[in-house]
């Protein structure tokens, strides 16, 4: 019997056993990149803890080959040399940057005609804020004119085009299909805690709960089941992500990425993205695209009221039916496709023309999912470290260096042991183990290993003794000027000065009441995942590496902000409705409490043939409620009334508070038409 295949998010394979693997070949992109980008992030990792808390943003130089670090201060600059790091001073620090963009976000708020993007560009030291002119309003006159008032740390880019997230056209390969609508691409295959199969993907293609989904048109061949109870999939501020559970038999994951005749990758892990990584990535309809990394943790909105932050944004690539498909930084997963251009465009200088995606670990993290990844052809380990030594000791630290270990293909980091326990791993040959106890003894070991996870034996045990005296005991000093900078119906965004500490401070934890909300490096965050017109109760604390934390600040009161524009949300954009395809649209309700009965959607569609089309409305809950179907069999066309509302009567305790969605699906042949505009009444 032939086996049944998917690739799985730009590339793992969902196939049953029966099937033959892929033959490995070359390596995806030149070897000395890929070494190259794989020791910038290990010398990233290694960084010390309170140099890491200067930087003021990172990104891989691919001209030099290194890890470049921004810094605003000569000291930082030399540590950093020191470490093997390339170094550039800059003049506003990681504050200065999280304030400028909490300043931008504000006047965002729940958006501004035009303006779809903003987030650092940690090359240029400065806050991009990216407006497509075609959609220019007087609301975004006046957004500019206040946002140039912050001055050149904002700095402004105008374009005619911008991202969208994308559907796709059926075509034969590796798609996968939500129930009867068009193909997405599928993403890194994953096992939950009981070893139950999935597959991540987007968000806005598992946005319905409880769907079928299929690995052939015509709903035939299924897999499994999308967005299982409604509880994973994620399209809104928080991310672009989803979960598809497979569940069918015959079906079994593949970490192989399917790279369309291109030399075979196999994922080994997962990773982070920084800016100047060279990525790739696989969908169904661009097939393998390559580019590089611009941005990270950038916002996008595409209209409706769908923003999304936090996601990567690069210049490979992409189009329509790639959503969901797996990003990889050479053979460690990165991200899912979340959207791009109308069309394919190949280096782009316009970042209306950039590819998004989302970055995989927080979908991993999110739905406490392990990815599936494969070995290496690499199984030689390094030699032993040889002739370990401590060079200096402290009360509460051992510094210890060693000769250099080989191997067949590169040593890539070194663990450093204290007993039987990891206690640090760096890149080079020397290392300093802190937060250890005045006056004891402690043994030391190093393991070198390999890009391919092969470890050597330990080197031989060195013996250090810490001096007399008191290790840190210090506490940092209490953040000082806790503020809001933003508020929306679901988040606050807050800042404060920065802490100071005899070591240094590695961290804040920011307090929602007596539960700690986030912990982030920097003197900013945003708390999301909060209930509209809502008062909360904020709170900071410094720590260190010694895990001594600071006094609480005093607690300020915050309230998101609620429905001020009635229960009626509209989305304007044009969305075309072409042959066995679906158009998509979305708004985001604020207001609280539950959706009215009936719930009123009024929809705006030019067709020719009314009879052609299928009309859904999807509520926040991924409950789908039918607003007209297709009558099946011969018919006459009719024109689409202008402007025909619709209503429905919601189920008990359906939420109007979330993302509503209008799904419009063109089942026949010869016609076109637009989704004009629509509203929903809830």
């Amino acid at each position: 019997m032939r086996g049944k295949v998917i690739t799985l998010a730009c590339g793992s394979v969902l196939a049953i056993s029966a099937l033959t693997p892929i033959t490995p070949v070359a390596a995806a992109q030149p070897v000395s990149l890929a070494a190259q980008q794989s020791e910038a992030h290990q010398r990233f990792d290694a960084l010390p803890p309170d140099l890491r808390g200067q930087l003021a943003g990172h990104w891989f130089d691919a001209g030099k080959g290194k890890l470049t670090v921004a810094v605003q201060t000569e000291e930082a600059a030399a540590r950093a040399r020191a470490a093997g790091v390339e170094a550039v001073r800059v003049q506003r620090g990681a504050a200065d940057l999280d304030r400028l963009l909490g300043q931008v976000r504000a006047l965002v708020g729940d958006g501004v005609p035009g303006v779809f993007s903003w987030g650092v560009d940690v090359r240029d030291n400065q806050v991009d804020v990216t407006v497509n002119t075609s959609r220019r309003t007087r609301d975004t006159d006046r957004f500019l004119e206040e946002v140039r008032a912050f001055g050149d740390g904002v700095h402004v880019v105008e374009t005619r085009s911008q991202q969208r997230q994308q559907a796709g056209t059926v075509q034969a390969g590796s798609p996968w299909w939500p129930g009867s609508e068009s193909n997405c691409s599928v993403g890194f295959g994953a096992t939950d805690t009981n070893g139950g199969k999935h597959f991540l993907t987007a968000g806005h293609c598992t946005n319905d709960a409880n769907q079928a989904a299929y690995g052939q048109s015509g709903q035939q061949n299924r897999i499994g089941t999308s967005n299982v109870g409604g509880t994973r999939s994620v399209n809104a501020r928080e991310g672009d992500m989803g979960v598809v559970a497979v569940t069918e038999a015959g079906w079994a994951l593949s970490p192989a990425v399917n790279t369309w005749g291109q030399p075979a990758v196999t994922v080994t892990g997962s990773a982070e993205a920084m800016v100047g990584d060279r990525v790739c990535h696989s969908g169904n309809t661009s097939k393998w695209q390559c580019g590089e990394v611009k941005y990270t943790h950038k916002a996008v909105d595409y209209g409706g009221g769908l923003v999304i932050e936090d996601l990567t944004w690069t210049t490979a690539c992409s189009l329509g039916g790639d959503s969901g498909g797996g990003w990889l930084l050479g053979d460690k997963a990165v991200g899912l496709h979340d959207g791009g251009p109308s069309q394919c465009v190949q280096n782009p200088t316009d970042d209306g023309d950039l590819s998004i995606f989302q970055p995989v670990g927080e979908a991993l993290r999110k739905w406490g999912l392990t990815l599936v990844t494969g070995g290496s052809s690499d199984t030689t380990a390094p030699t032993a470290p040889a002739n370990p030594r401590a060079t200096g000791t402290t009360a509460s630290s051992v510094s210890l260096a060693w000769d250099a270990s080989t191997d067949n293909v590169g040593v890539t980091a070194y663990d450093v042991y204290n007993g039987g326990t990891i206690a640090t791993t760096v890149t080079g040959t020397t290392a300093t183990v802190g937060n250890l106890k005045a006056d004891n003894d402690y043994t030391f070991t190093i393991k070198a290993k390999d890009a391919a996870g092969n470890t050597s034996a330990a080197s031989a045990a060195v013996t250090a003794r810490t001096r007399p005296g008191s290790g840190d005991a210090e506490p940092p000093t209490t953040p000082g000027n806790l503020r809001a900078t933003g508020t929306t119906a679901s988040s606050v965004s807050l800042a404060w000065d920065a802490s100071t500490d005899n070591v240094g401070v590695t961290g804040y934890e920011v307090l929602n009441g007596t539960s700690t909300a986030t912990r982030v490096t920097g003197t900013t965050a945003t708390v999301t995942g909060l209930t509209a017109d809502t008062a909360y109760s904020f709170a900071v604390r410094a720590v260190d590496a010694a895990g001594n934390q600071s006094k609480q600040t005093a607690a300020i009161t915050v309230r998101t902000s609620g429905n001020t524009g009635g229960r009626t949300f509209t989305n304007d954009t044009d969305y075309p409705i072409r042959d066995y395809q679906v158009a998509v649209s979305a708004v985001r309700s604020t207001a609280a409490g539950a959706a009215g009965n009936p719930i009123t959607v009024e929809v705006d569609v030019t067709h020719t043939c009314l009879e052609d089309l299928n009309v859904t409305l999807v509520a926040p809950s991924g409950r789908t409620y039918p607003l007209l179907r297709t009558p099946g069999g011969n018919y006459t066309c009719h024109p689409f009334p202008a402007g025909r509302t619709f209503s429905v009567v919601p189920v008990a305790g359906e939420q109007a508070t979330g993302t509503w969605t209008v799904r419009i699906g063109d089942n026949g042949p010869g016609d076109t038409g637009v989704l004009s505009g629509w509203s929903v009444t809830v």
